[in-house]
């Protein structure tokens, strides 16, 4: 009898990684060679994309075998010959010129949408880290993946948690899905000291290691606002099925309660290494790189309903979600970078961001999406809005 061959090694899996110097762009390549030390998924970096870190992404090139690279504001120290693309439009470029496996889509706020739909459009995968894209423009992306058969895998890890527990199941099954929310630094604060939170005070996360801009939304609860609407597309739900219930121990990232009333939930360490790596190696597991749940030292598991009072800007995803046209989406997401922006700036107070959002979709109407020029339409002109407000 003679033997069975060697089954031969898998190709590697080409990688581009959009927002590569940023938070989960770092925490995205950690995981990569983490995979690749222990001799698993075979993850090859060919494209790297970043905003203006001209430093670290010629670092991270470095590490990863000089991949392709774009650079989307060199400053006057880096120059534009080490670079392949620069430019605003220098991730899309990426994307067109490069063939790949699997996109990490990890660019904050609007300017990761059109490399994304990009992306889409040439049928790859998309690890999405970049909910912008879905709350500004679901209308749009959503159908690119029937037209050419691409994948949307969440990186956020509510979103990851909620597609783990349905796993294929159908969503006539399911009662309503559940988003955990830490509360952010300000949970148990009276309203009128939240409204007069300092910049250092809103970027001091009790739980989750992010970006400035994610902190902040989180700090407001604009962060679940946009992840409920993100899960509207992502998952066909309408607003009256999306939940959301505030966890601090952020350990519990997502429940699913079927029809049934059994309920599904995941669990693990506040560790965005986590669903990273889940996108990353989808459909299989590979060893975590990220710290295990001790169940020994975990405690206690306390829930409780947001304080829309505090926290209004929950509201403002159900409206956003119950309008009619489609540039809601974008009017919000745009009214509240604006904000957040003039509070870093200390332009603004902190109560005023979420005040500028509602603001925004009072005085801008929605108006149906046909393309993404409409996308961009609204959100210039939310940001005008925003600024003659300031």
């Amino acid at each position: 009898m003679n033997p069975t061959p060697p089954r031969p090694a898998a190709p590697p899996r080409r990688v581009v990684v959009l927002g590569s110097t940023g938070s989960v762009g770092v925490q995205t390549l950690q995981v990569i060679e983490h995979l690749r030390d222990r001799g698993g998924e075979t993850l090859e970096v060919v494209g790297l994309a970043a905003g203006r870190n001209a430093d670290e992404l010629q670092s991270q090139a470095q590490r990863f075998g000089r991949p392709v690279t774009a650079l989307a504001s060199p400053g006057p120290d880096a120059p534009s010959q080490a670079f392949d693309f620069t430019g605003p439009d220098a991730a899309q470029e990426l994307i067109e010129s490069v063939e790949a496996d699997l996109v990490v889509s990890a660019i904050v706020g609007i300017a990761g949408l059109s490399a994304t739909a990009a992306a889409l459009r040439l049928g790859r995968d998309v690890a999405l880290a970049n909910k912008e894209t879905l709350v500004a423009a679901g209308e749009l992306v959503m159908p690119l993946l029937t037209a050419h058969g691409g994948s949307l895998r969440p990186v956020d890890s509510e979103h990851a948690a909620i597609a783990a527990c349905l796993a294929g199941r159908p969503v006539e099954d399911v009662k309503r899905v559940v988003l955990t929310a830490s509360g952010g630094p300000f949970r148990e604060w009276p309203a009128d000291q939240i409204r007069n939170a300092t910049p250092e005070q809103a970027l001091e996360h009790p739980n989750w290691d992010m970006g400035p801009k994610i902190t902040i939304d989180s700090a407001t609860m604009m962060n679940k606002a946009l992840e409920v609407i993100e899960a509207h597309h992502l998952f066909g739900l309408p607003a009256e099925r999306i939940a959301v219930v505030v966890h601090p121990q952020s350990v519990v990232h997502g429940f699913v309660e079927l029809r049934d009333h059994g309920v599904l939930a995941q669990l693990g360490p506040p560790d965005m290494r986590g669903p990273i790596q889940a996108a990353l190696t989808h459909p299989c597991t590979r060893p975590g790189s990220a710290a295990p749940l001790d169940w020994a030292t975990l405690g206690r598991l306390d829930f409780e309903p947001p304080d829309e009072d505090r926290f209004p800007a929950l509201a403002l995803a159900r409206r956003v979600i119950t309008s009619s046209g489609g540039g809601g989406g974008a009017t919000l997401n745009a009214a509240n970078e604006a904000a957040v922006a003039a509070f870093l700036e200390r332009r603004i107070p902190f109560g005023r961001i979420v005040e500028l959002a509602a603001g925004a979709l009072d005085a801008l109407p929605p108006r149906p999406l046909t393309g993404l020029d409409d996308v961009y339409d609204a959100d210039r002109a939310a940001r005008a809005w925003v600024e003659q407000q300031i």
